[in-house]
């Protein structure tokens, strides 16, 4: 264990070298995967032949600022656990929050969920877990995407269909049926300095929503005034920059009550909440 102990603080410490945010969390989480055991198991590791072999390719990779749920393969988001890589935005646990409003909202027996721009499937297979009658369909237009959330939602019952959400009229069988529509979709404003896990890993299509970072968002706004039926429930992630332009984005439709700001557990402006009107 003193072996095992002393590489750890010796990766966390080349990880805060290289600028990593949670450095000794990435390392005990690294060494975990290397020794094929869950972090809190960590204490009881009898590091065997090849191990340190193995951590130290896997704490390399991290220096070079390739995403932890890259290199372990899954990220885990609220109760469900989801497979990601190249080609799929990483779900972020910013986005917990506004699942935790989503499961908070009283829905029918057997609900009607959307979730929009759905990447890996995190979403829509976490809100799978508290509404295991509903018919949930996820949404995104990117073949890369959509392969990792199928192979997710793979035995959820949730149906994915690739499709593009700005798309005018899209999906009209849907039309007054929705109880709760739920979408993360790409916010941030053209030109923005991001880092590098992000810039040089997530798809670009995941992440920019034009110059002001809104394209996208104003387009769900007007497909979730369609779709929703009357008391139906919306809920959208923004940009720390565009949460007053995002509640006006459902302000301007007539179509919404209860439009309302929403902060992450951090304090940060994150995601905006609206009702259909009855």
């Amino acid at each position: 264990m003193t072996a095992l102990r002393q590489a750890i603080d010796a990766a966390a410490a080349a990880l805060e070298k290289a600028g990593v945010g949670s450095p000794r969390a990435d390392a005990e989480l690294l060494a975990a995967h290397a020794a094929g055991v869950d972090r809190g198991r960590l204490p009881f590791v009898d590091a065997g032949p090849g191990f340190f072999e193995t951590y130290d390719g896997l704490v390399a990779a991290r220096v070079e600022r390739k995403p932890l749920q890259h290199i372990v393969g899954t990220a885990a988001f609220g109760p469900v656990t989801v497979q990601v890589g190249p080609g799929v935005f990483i779900p972020r646990p910013e986005t917990e929050a506004m699942l935790e409003w989503s499961v908070a909202q009283r829905l029918p027996r057997d609900p009607v969920i959307v979730d929009l721009c759905t990447g890996s499937g995190a979403l829509a297979f976490a809100l799978s877990k508290n509404w295991a009658g509903a018919r949930i369909v996820a949404v995104d237009d990117s073949e890369a995407a959509l392969e990792y959330a199928s192979r997710n939602l793979a035995g959820s019952g949730v149906e994915v269909v690739r499709a593009d959400v700005t798309e005018p009229g899209l999906l009209p069988e849907l039309d007054g049926c929705v109880d709760l529509l739920v979408a993360n979709p790409p916010y941030i404003p053209d030109g923005a300095v991001l880092e590098p896990e992000v810039a040089e890993h997530d798809p670009p299509h995941a992440l920019f929503g034009g110059p002001d970072g809104m394209a996208v968002i104003d387009a769900i706004a007007c497909q979730a005034a369609r779709w929703l039926r009357a008391g139906g429930f919306c809920a959208v992630e923004h940009d720390d920059s565009t949460s007053a332009r995002t509640v006006e984005a459902f302000t301007r439709t007539r179509r919404f009550t209860d439009v309302t700001a929403r902060r992450d557990l951090t304090g940060r402006p994150r995601f905006v909440t609206a009702v259909r009107n009855r």
